[in-house]
């Protein structure tokens, strides 16, 4: 249960960021400590105590597992948040190099 906890405490600290912060780039990174706090979450959902790997032994039937599915999950979700990040960060990098600043308000009163 405190690993739960703790995940939802990193998905706040990554939302604070969101918030509070002007600049793109501090954003951003909030942003991937929340993608991160999801797929903590997600890998533990899977989790059982004293499971072992999902190779079905019918000698002994009685093993506790642990669930692939979320793991599978989690590795393709961190595939495509790579991807999302890399195209966040291109498009940061435009906008520096069209307003030369990385702050939200500059930004925003330019209209450029």
């Amino acid at each position: 249960m405190t690993a739960y906890i703790l995940c939802f405490i990193l998905f706040l600290v990554g939302l604070y960021g969101v918030i509070t912060r002007r600049n793109l780039v501090k954003i951003a990174i909030s942003l991937s400590v929340m993608e991160l706090s999801t797929f903590l979450l997600f890998a533990l959902i899977g989790y059982a105590d004293g499971g072992v790997a999902p190779i079905v032994d019918p000698s002994n039937p009685a093993k506790v597992y642990v669930d692939p599915m979320p793991q599978a999950l989690v590795l393709t979700a961190i595939v495509i948040g790579l991807a999302t990040t890399a195209m966040l960060m291109a498009t940061i990098i435009r906008l520096y190099r069209k307003y030369g600043t990385f702050d939200i308000r500059e930004i925003k009163n330019l209209k450029g």
